[in-house]
């Protein structure tokens, strides 16, 4: 009788486990750390595989594992992308996001060019390295920015933007990938075709045929699961029969399943063995990188410099020359800073095709760690290497914003001055718009977000572009003026100051003034009218005395009485959230 398994799988499975373990293990010391979860899979991958403790050694089990989970994690990718989102973007991320992806191309070509790698001839190194410099690391920029509550911000949603944007470049890099060797007009149309029609069979089918499947089975989990991995590996194969990548197909599969109505079902139910496989091919990808030599050594920190210089290059210019100011179009560039996991991807697609050598996709692999490192850094402290560099840009002659902005402006000065802009002095000004526009002459905010400056601007609201965090800011709005300063906005999102801190601030420049401050918890009170304020508000104590009236209302049977009193006071309501 045959055995129920081989040896060879037996080794595969214990291959596995070794990589599980391993990844959990380096996953754990990372977390304490506060290092990339993914630079630990990739160094995980180089411990046990053949240049480290040689745990792993059989390439064609390195290779599955590697395929598999890079199959999930395209997938993933996929789903993610919500295309919905990427036509209805502003000019701004369209054109940022153009800006970056070809002008860092473009300049990438050049410069390995120069370097002496080939393009061209069966060698494309200098094309591949140019794109993995030119795309950023989702995962990276996603967990500190949300770690840093700044998803939501101007620099946040433009970062985003271009990462969206980058995902749809690179879907149009693998139509073609098969076929560079091969790249005329003929051959291009041909591929081009084919992924035609691999995505439209797979958006009108996601569209029509799946909608009446999924109802049917919505209430069974694993029906779910396996009809997603079923759609992932259907669109692999269909690339296959297509001859284009089964990774393409993948990715293909969950942008098709992006807005499918059951779309966040999936994804919820996915991602759990979504992390699993992606975990095995990032240790896939760490056993695959050698001892590196000088060589390799060399291009990484090239690789890297390059990066670094060429996200300053192709984002900043194009974000202050849509009028964004020189801090909005700076951050952008200083998330982005970094490789992708995705260009870990294009690196082994071209080592499977022949079309760069293992030396390059090493040094990629490299520049992932090192940039991986050094971009989380330079994320979490975005705001204090940004204010010196502004400074300093200005001195240079740079116009920013607040350039001409007048010391008098010819009005008197403002009785009420707003520091810092967010959702509750949104609410405040629209809430003054419909109710006591007369208050609104006596307003002056000030913040350096320039959504803010020019909706403000266009409603005949007086505001100063400014960094309420610097006392020559505060000076030169005539801070000292005022009768009554306030400020809304959480700490969380003050950047280098605290409330209690800019208290202190005020009250040195203005002490007769009535200052009205923000607390986010119950503990910050004490220390606020330690600092000087005369009045703390906390918003979320309002909040709870709201929804206390609206449960008696709805135990009363007056429910619908307090959703009318709602819908007028939003009725018409014209916020401005930067």
């Amino acid at each position: 009788m045959r055995p129920l398994y081989d040896e060879t799988m037996h080794g595969l499975l214990q291959d596995i486990a070794v990589c599980t373990i391993a990844a959990w293990a380096l996953g754990v010391l990372a977390n304490l750390t506060r290092q990339p979860i993914i630079l630990a899979y990739l160094v995980a991958g180089f411990v046990v595989g053949p240049a480290g403790l040689a745990l792993v050694q059989q390439q064609e089990n390195i290779e599955a594992i590697s395929e598999l989970g890079l199959i999930f994690l395209l997938f993933m990718i996929g789903l993610e992308i919500d295309l919905k989102k990427v036509l209805s973007s502003g000019s701004t991320i369209l054109v940022s996001a153009g800006a970056q992806i070809l002008g860092g191309s473009a300049l990438g070509v050049l410069f390995f060019l120069a370097l002496g790698y080939g393009i061209g001839g069966g060698r494309w190194d200098a094309l591949y390295l140019a794109l993995a410099a030119a795309l950023s690391s989702t995962v990276i920029i996603v967990k500190v920015l949300y770690d840093k509550r700044e998803l939501d911000t101007l620099p946040g949603r433009i970062t985003l933007g271009i990462l969206v944007l980058q995902d749809l470049f690179v879907i149009l890099f693998l139509a073609v990938q098969p076929s560079l060797n091969e790249l005329r007009p003929g051959i291009l149309v041909m591929s081009l075709g084919r992924v035609g029609v691999l995505v439209a069979t797979m958006l009108l089918v996601s569209r029509y045929v799946l909608p009446h499947i999924f109802v049917r089975v919505a209430r069974l989990p694993e029906l779910v699961l396996v009809g997603a991995l079923a759609w992932c590996f259907l669109g692999g194969e269909l690339a296959a029969q297509l001859h284009l990548s089964r990774e393409m197909g993948a990715l293909v599969a969950g942008v098709s399943l992006s807005t499918f109505p059951y779309a966040l079902d999936v994804t919820s139910k996915v991602t759990s063995l979504r992390d699993f496989f992606v975990t095995l091919f990032f240790v896939g990808i760490g056993m695959t990188i050698p001892i590196p030599d000088w060589n390799v050594v060399a291009l990484a920190l090239a690789l890297s410099a390059f990066t670094i210089v060429s996200r300053i290059l192709t984002t900043v210019p194009p974000l202050y020359w849509m009028g964004q100011g020189i801090r909005a179009s700076l951050l952008p560039a200083i998330n982005l800073a970094q490789v992708s996991e995705f260009s870990l991807v294009l690196m082994q697609l071209g080592v499977a095709a022949g079309h760069i050598s293992v030396e390059t996709k090493s040094a990629t692999s490299v520049a992932f760690v090192l940039l991986a490192i050094l971009s989380t850094f330079a994320i979490t402290n975005s705001n204090y290497i940004s204010r010196p560099t502004v400074r300093l840009l200005k001195r240079f002659g740079l116009r920013d914003l607040d350039t001409g902005d007048p010391e008098g402006d010819g009005q008197k000065p403002p009785r009420i001055m707003l520091l810092g802009f967010f959702r509750t002095a949104s609410s405040f000004i629209a809430e003054l718009e419909r109710e006591d526009r007369e208050m609104l002459d006596d307003i002056k905010v000030i913040d350096f977000n320039p959504v803010v400056l020019k909706g403000l601007g266009d409603r005949g609201i007086r505001v100063q572009y400014g960094d309420i965090s610097q006392r020559e800011t505060l000076v030169h709005a005539e801070i000292a003026k005022a009768e009554i300063l306030v400020s809304t906005v959480p700490d969380y999102l003050l950047k280098g100051v605290t409330n209690e801190k800019l208290v202190r601030q005020l009250r040195s420049i203005n002490p007769k003034a009535i200052i009205i401050a923000h607390a986010d918890v119950i503990s910050d009170i004490e220390r606020l009218y330690a600092a000087g304020a005369n009045h703390v508000f906390v918003p979320r104590l309002i909040a709870g005395s709201e929804l206390r009236r609206v449960l008696h209302a709805a135990q009363d049977g007056m429910l619908a009485h307090v959703k009318e009193d709602v819908d007028r006071c939003v009725s018409d309501r014209r916020e401005i959230l930067g």
